[in-house]
């Protein structure tokens, strides 16, 4: 009678309610973290192992924010609620690349967060295998979309890219008549055809398959799915195994929920 007990309860719980009780600690624990890190007139000098270990502390805080972000943005999308506006993608897709970089890779993001944008900044994520490029008409063309769920989409695209990537990370943007497209491609271990469609099953994990990683907590690949659909886009997958995988993003220029 216990476990059926326990059932109802935890099929009763506001899943947004939860989110958002579970975000306030995340932040004060961030926040105290990140005092300790940066306070050391106020918080006392740190040894090189305490600063490491304060700083994996933080990016795992992140990363369970991000995920929490996740969650929340599907719920909403699966509820209807939607806030459309108009903004620029590219500036949106280049601030989410820095912030995948900021969780991935601390050290390159404070290199980078030195130099600014432009040029040098270009160049030093070349040197590490990462680029970003837009086509001329892609730079004219504002979005008019929910631009929360735009940046968990691609977020989720690129945070999946670097974690699977060899050498190289590519993010390539265009737009088509009356669609945005956005190509993440890497150089990692690909996925099999059998595959291509259960990496997107929300909590699926496959056994054989060169990408075992590669569906995370489960819910990053088939999230960005989900949103795109409730945009009116999609999310597709072309990859060879051994030769990378390539996922491309359409999403319509204007949100339109009569679909």
């Amino acid at each position: 009678m216990g476990g059926a007990a326990d059932g109802e309860f935890f099929r009763d719980i506001n899943v947004e309610f939860l989110i958002h009780e579970l975000k306030d600690p995340l932040s004060v624990i961030e926040t105290a973290v990140r005092m300790l890190l940066e306070k050391p007139d106020k918080y006392g000098l740190l040894t090189n192992r305490q600063e490491k270990t304060l700083k994996r502390a933080l990016r795992n805080s992140k990363k369970a924010r991000s995920l929490l972000a996740d969650l929340l943005e599907v719920g909403r999308s699966d509820a209807g609620c939607f806030q459309c506006g108009r903004f620029d993608p590219v500036s949106a897709v280049d601030e989410v690349l820095m912030e995948a970089l900021e969780a991935s890779d601390a050290g390159l993001w404070e290199t980078l967060q030195e130099l600014g944008p432009g040029a040098d900044r270009t160049a030093v994520l070349g040197q590490q295998g990462i680029c970003f490029t837009c086509s001329d008409n892609a730079r004219c063309v504002p979005l008019c979309q929910d631009e929360a769920k735009f940046r968990q989409i691609v977020g989720n695209l690129i945070k999946n890219g670097l974690q699977h990537r060899r050498q190289r990370l590519e993010v390539k943007m265009d737009c088509r008549k009356d669609q945005l497209v956005i190509d993440v491609l890497d150089d990692g271990p690909g996925v099999e055809k059998e595959n291509r469609e259960l990496i997107f099953k929300r909590y699926t994990r496959l056994q054989a398959c060169v990408m075992l990683s590669r569906t995370g907590h489960g819910l990053g690949l088939a999230g960005a799915r989900i949103l795109a659909r409730h945009l009116g886009g999609d999310i597709t997958v072309r990859s060879h195994p051994g030769a990378g995988a390539a996922f491309c993003l359409t999403l319509p220029l204007k949100l339109d929920r009569t679909f």
